[in-house]
């Protein structure tokens, strides 16, 4: 809607004075401290924003992505008394994962269908909107965005189109905004055959091989680190059977994909610093028969091997989204981030080889992009086993020896743990969720398979607590059921085989777990949930663990028990991280209520931030 720009409204003029007023508070790129005694976000409290505890500047809160508040205000003794402090609604109810950025006294949101909103975070009035314009394109992979990276006087956004914007932060203005890749829609042969099938009857069949980005950018060093998403092509079912969370996913023999990566741009001018390319030539790897964990792969490696020359340039289809917002090691100047599923998606037909570097957890060199080691959770994956939950960084002691360590929350049910310096596997992880028939080979009848494509743990962040050495994870139980179907030969078309991946007609739930990284990975307790957990967990101080699920509770647990003690019913699906910030020494929490299409849970549009009433918040 186009608005009449000679009519000047109060509250235009509200707009004007908030936006003079965030000027003089930002001091874009100046280096000075602000009217109101307020440095601008540069480098150094990037670096420091741990020690920022009023604040979160990151969408982990720190480059180690530890979702952990050192705020105590609210805590075991008074949860009870948590109540809304204000309600912000976007208008736009839809797929709803924002993780909010607050910076001094400000919040930073992302709205579905990547608009960003800034916000007055002591009372929800918004100070200024900006309203993303995608040309009339429907965006390939869903509405859903994860938030904002802040840094040198601007916001930036990477959106569902696959741009990355960059917005003053006092005004919302768009300073620049460039095109990270191709993005498109597109209807395939296979998925004309499949729609037409007689075992897919009452299922719409969809497909695209267009490109989006969904995580918050990084901003680190002057650059904007930022990976795509929608490249670990597969064609979907959409949603359309009763008592089914999700449709399915079809995996078919096709060229239709290309490769995933991640680039860092220059935070100024939005020009490419580098890329590194998720699948490359030589994917190829070992052909190793089983995990690097020890697990044996079903393979036919003899098979694979004799496909190579006929699919040698298979690489270039090859998948590999990036899913989450990388963690950085400052000192050793390294990031970490994971890459998703090959293409296609749920068949190994025409990709020969491990398909390096899918679903690996990998660390860079945040300067120049440069490998510096992988770790492949599972080589020649064929179940949409994505790493997608962000990795977090924390120190260990081990045999002794101080090891700086990275963890990640699988899809697969564990928690893997390693040394972050070279990728070393320390431990993984008791199981966090049920485990059968993992890597099992689909059949004509169906094969039962948990944790399948769903998780384990999704793309949910999770929260690490320094003291108790305890990582909170978000998990599910949600079994698949992983079939192998043919369409007969015609005269003028030769005979399709494709496999296909459904959630199993079962119940499913949810599962919070405390897993003790002090203790090899032991689970310290399990909390069960009536809906699988997708969305993130928030730690903080005060012995509390935070979480919502998709029937729109949202809830506190003790860190140290698991017991629930506090719940509060949001209207919509919680699926989205929470988060705490304080102002003038109240402690506030704060949610993304909007539910999530994919997953089948309410939708709507709510930031909900909670706090302590005023008097007992002294």
């Amino acid at each position: 809607m186009q608005r009449n720009n000679n009519t000047f409204s109060r509250a235009a003029l509200v707009r004007t004075a908030w936006g003079i007023a965030l000027s003089l508070l930002f001091c874009a790129g100046s280096g000075q401290v602000g009217a109101a005694g307020v440095k601008p976000v540069d480098d150094a409290r990037l670096i420091a924003a741990g020690a920022e505890t009023a604040n979160w500047l990151h969408a982990g809160r720190t480059y180690a992505n530890d979702q952990f508040s050192p705020l105590r205000q609210i805590d075991r003794s008074n949860v009870k008394q948590l109540r809304p402090a204000w309600i912000h609604q976007t208008g736009i109810a839809s797929t709803f994962q924002t993780s909010p950025i607050v910076a001094d006294g400000i919040m930073y949101i992302t709205t579905p269908f990547s608009n960003v909103e800034a916000l007055n975070a002591r009372t929800g009035r918004p100070i200024w909107r900006y309203e993303h314009d995608r040309g009339g394109k429907k965006p390939c992979c869903g509405p859903a965005n994860r938030g904002v990276g802040i840094g040198y006087g601007m916001v930036y956004v990477a959106t569902v189109d696959a741009q990355l914007v960059a917005l003053d932060a006092a005004t919302g203005k768009k300073i620049w905004a460039i095109s990270i890749a191709e993005t498109g829609d597109v209807t395939t042969e296979a998925k004309s055959d499949l729609s037409e099938n007689d075992s897919l009857k009452g299922a719409k069949v969809t497909g695209s091989t267009g490109v989006a980005a969904v995580a918050a950018p990084l901003v680190y060093d002057g650059l904007v680190i930022i990976g795509i998403t929608g490249v670990g092509y597969g064609l979907h079912l959409e949603s359309d059977r009763p008592g089914a969370p999700l449709g399915g996913v079809v995996g078919v023999r096709g060229r239709y994909g290309r490769p995933g990566f991640i680039a860092a741009f220059d935070a100024k001018t939005g020009e490419k610093n580098w890329s590194f390319d998720t699948t490359q030539k030589g994917w190829e790897g070992d052909f190793v028969t089983e995990t690097a964990y020890g697990v044996k792969l079903n393979r036919d490696i003899e098979k694979e091997k004799a496909e190579v020359e006929a699919n040698k340039e298979a690489w270039q289809y090859g998948g590999g989204s990036v899913w989450q917002t990388p963690a950085v090691d400052i000192e050793r100047g390294l990031l970490y981030f994971g890459i998703g599923n090959p293409s296609p998606q749920a068949t190994g037909d025409g990709r020969p080889g491990d398909n390096l570097y899918t679903v690996a957890l990998v660390a860079l060199e945040a300067r120049t992009g440069k490998l510096s080691w992988y770790y492949q959770q599972v080589p020649h994956d064929l179940w949409g086993y994505d790493v997608a939950s962000p990795p977090s960084l924390f120190e260990l002691e081990i045999g002794g020896e101080k090891i700086p360590a990275i963890g990640q929350a699988s899809k697969l049910g564990w928690y893997f743990v390693h040394d972050r310096r070279d990728g070393r596997l320390l431990f993984k992880s008791e199981a966090f969720v049920p485990q059968e028939n993992m890597f099992a080979l689909p059949t004509a009848e169906g094969t039962r398979i948990t944790p399948a494509a769903a998780g384990g743990s999704n793309w949910s962040p999770t929260a690490y607590d320094p003291a108790s050495r305890y990582v909170y994870v978000a998990g599910m139980h949600m079994p698949f059921v992983y079939r192998r179907q043919t369409i007969p030969a015609t005269a003028d078309k030769p005979e399709i085989s494709y496999s296909v991946f459904e959630p199993a007609k079962e119940p499913n739930w949810g599962i919070l777990s405390a897993i003790d990284l002090g203790n090899s990975g032991r689970i310290a307790w399990q909390q069960r949930t009536d809906q699988p957990l997708v969305g993130g967990v928030l730690a903080t101080a005060g012995g509390l663990v935070f979480t919502g699920e998709g029937n729109g509770d949202f809830s506190a647990f003790d860190a140290a028990s698991g017991e629930k003690l506090w719940s509060f019913y949001c209207g919509a699906g919680v699926n989205a991280p929470p988060m705490a910030f304080a102002i003038d020494g109240r402690q506030y929490i704060a949610v993304a209520a909007g539910g999530s299409k994919i997953w089948g849970y309410r939708t709507g549009d709510s930031v909900l931030v909670f706090a302590l009433p005023e008097e007992k918040a002294q």
